[in-house]
């Protein structure tokens, strides 16, 4: 491997979370705000879409410092978190589609869950 592949490697993989953190905070941007518009005192779905709009928005965030800062996390810790922000973000975007006029937050939390699942394949 040349110094000039293994650069190219490292920018692809700097890129490549740099994307995953920014749609992780998209998609926290997005579950926020959704959250703030529900009835707290709605119904029962109303209430469930509240509360996982907040945590999608609360892994979201984490899995976004994780990824922007410079920090001691292992690959494995990095892996775990990525596959935890999967989950919750289809979880969500599952929540979502059965409440009408949230739409581009279950789009929102379905690419920021395929971002995650691409990050994870770069780690190998």
């Amino acid at each position: 491997m040349t110094s000039t592949t293994s650069q190219q490697e490292l920018f692809r993989f700097l890129e490549d979370r740099f994307a995953c953190a920014q749609a992780c905070t998209e998609c926290a941007r997005a579950c926020a705000l959704r959250a703030s518009l529900v009835d707290p005192d709605g119904t029962e779905h109303q209430e469930l879409v509240r509360r996982k709009g907040i945590m999608c928005a609360e892994v979201c965030d984490a899995t976004c410092r994780v990824l922007s800062e410079d920090s001691s996390m292992d690959e494995a810790g990095i892996r775990a978190q990525l596959e935890w922000c999967r989950t919750v973000c289809l979880e969500c975007a599952h929540v979502f589609d059965r409440h009408p006029g949230t739409e581009e937050s279950a789009a929102a939390c379905r690419a920021c869950a395929e971002t995650c699942t691409d990050f994870i394949a770069t780690l190998v």
